[in-house]
């Protein structure tokens, strides 16, 4: 498809369908996993696996930090037609050193570090053991899934979405053969779901390695210039999506530590489903802006405004379709995601629609926020995407986590993510509408 002069929403739907399942590669183990677990180990196992959840925010947030930073300056260096001279490659080389690089650090952190990690992410003794026994598997694979990642958005910026898709889905289809198969078939427990999630990692990685050996590849290694300004450039660029995914383990960990002091395991084994769900929804809002980055970077390359701004809505509408969804179906049927993640006691059963209603009302600006970013950063806006970021996954929510509890009572915790999606929302809006008229004044 040409991005530059085809009809825009064919491309859009496309990329969008593409993007969706590539996004999904954060969830989808997270969330087959727990469910497996929590129906075989019962609340700990749930609750094992909410203090392993920060480790998955940042292996992937590392792996987005070069492939989105890359990425977008990949495409609009094509955009700008100085991309016959193969500049862009060099920003897709030094994105994968800078993904070693990290690869090997977040490798050896976890190897060496292991048991202090856990006890900081809110794991107590009963605990430490379910979460280590999953990460035993794991820890031999820890590169693949920074890396899968990183190929993932430079697939989709070499006009080979689909790929993406299929290796995602390969993937995650051996996770729940895996999972059902080693966790209670070869009554391998908590172990064998961090089992089936390693194998489904590397099929995942072999299968987004295989576009270099394709027709369509673009993609090559050129030696770079000016390396540590380009380094920078990517770091700059892709820092505002990086830090959302470091933002939610942060959030991740201090609600785990605020539940524990202020409500107990039983409300931390429901935060585990929350986790899962907002983690779902998040990677719906990074479908939409995975599906528009390519499009957009390459079109402000070329200075077509009017093929942004025509994205743009596509975009927007998609946004609302995911923000209706999801916000509703918490609302609706709030003990489905428990039943699906666990097998429930009747305390849990009791406390879990009041805690799950009221944090999911943020379900409804959340994919905006995490959209804006994107957008933010396709249109050379890093400053923007940076305050959305930082703020939303952070300054806001870290101080409503710690506040609310302490002024306003234990159960106020659960309010402390919509008071933040709201707050950001009424920033993002405005800037988006300044930025995109700005365009038409271009």
């Amino acid at each position: 498809m040409n991005l530059l002069n085809g009809s825009m929403k064919p491309i859009y739907l496309k990329y969008l369908s593409a993007a969706f399942g590539s996004a999904m590669i954060s969830s989808i183990y997270s969330l087959v996993d727990m469910a497996m677990v929590g129906q075989y180990e019962g609340p700990d196992g749930t609750a094992a696996l909410a203090v392993v959840a920060p480790v998955w925010n940042i292996i992937y947030s590392l792996g987005l930090l070069m492939g989105i930073g890359g990425s977008v300056i990949f495409s609009t260096v094509r955009g700008q037609g100085t991309g016959k001279s193969g500049k862009e490659n060099e920003y897709f080389t030094i994105s994968v050193i800078g993904s070693v690089i990290l690869a090997l650090v977040s490798w050896a952190a976890i190897l060496f570090f292991e048991k202090p990690i856990l006890l900081f992410f809110g794991a107590d003794e009963s605990l430490l053991s379910l979460a280590k026994s999953y990460l035993t598997p794991i820890k031999a694979v820890v590169p693949f899934f920074l890396f899968n990642q990183m190929l993932a958005a430079f697939l989709r910026n070499d006009d080979h979405p689909e790929l993406a898709t299929v290796g995602v889905l390969a993937g995650a289809m051996f996770n729940v053969i895996g999972d059902y198969l080693f966790v209670f078939t070869f009554d391998m427990g908590i172990f064998g779901a961090g089992l089936a999630t390693a194998v489904g990692s590397g099929i995942t990685f072999a299968v987004m390695l295989s576009h270099f050996w394709t027709k369509r590849n673009t993609l090559v290694f050129r030696k770079p210039t000016a390396f540590l300004k380009k380094l920078r450039e990517i770091s700059v660029t892709g820092f505002p999506t990086f830090f959302i995914d470091i933002a939610m383990g942060i959030l991740t960990v201090l609600f785990n530590r605020q539940i524990m002091k202020y409500l107990g395991s039983s409300a931390l084994a429901v935060y585990g489903p929350i986790i899962n769900v907002s983690t779902i929804v998040q990677c719906c809002a990074y479908s939409v802006g995975q599906a528009a980055q390519p499009i957009i970077s390459i079109n402000f390359g070329a200075k077509k405004w009017q093929r942004i701004k025509e994205t743009l809505r596509y975009a927007l509408y998609t946004v609302g379709v995911f923000s209706i969804f999801w916000t509703a179906l918490s609302l609706i049927c709030p003990n489905l995601y428990i039943y699906i993640f666990m097998k429930p006691t009747e305390a849990i059963l009791e406390i879990a629609p009041a805690i799950i209603r009221r944090y999911s009302i943020s379900f409804l600006l959340l994919p905006l926020n995490i959209f804006s970013t994107y957008y933010f950063q396709v249109l050379m806006k890093p400053r923007a995407a940076f305050c959305v970021s930082v703020f939303r996954g952070c300054i806001i929510s870290g101080f409503f986590i710690m506040l609310l509890p302490a002024a306003a009572g234990a159960d106020s915790i659960w309010f402390a993510m919509p008071i933040t999606e709201l707050l950001v929302a009424i920033y993002v809006i405005f800037m988006m509408n300044k930025y995109t008229k700005a365009l038409g004044e271009r």
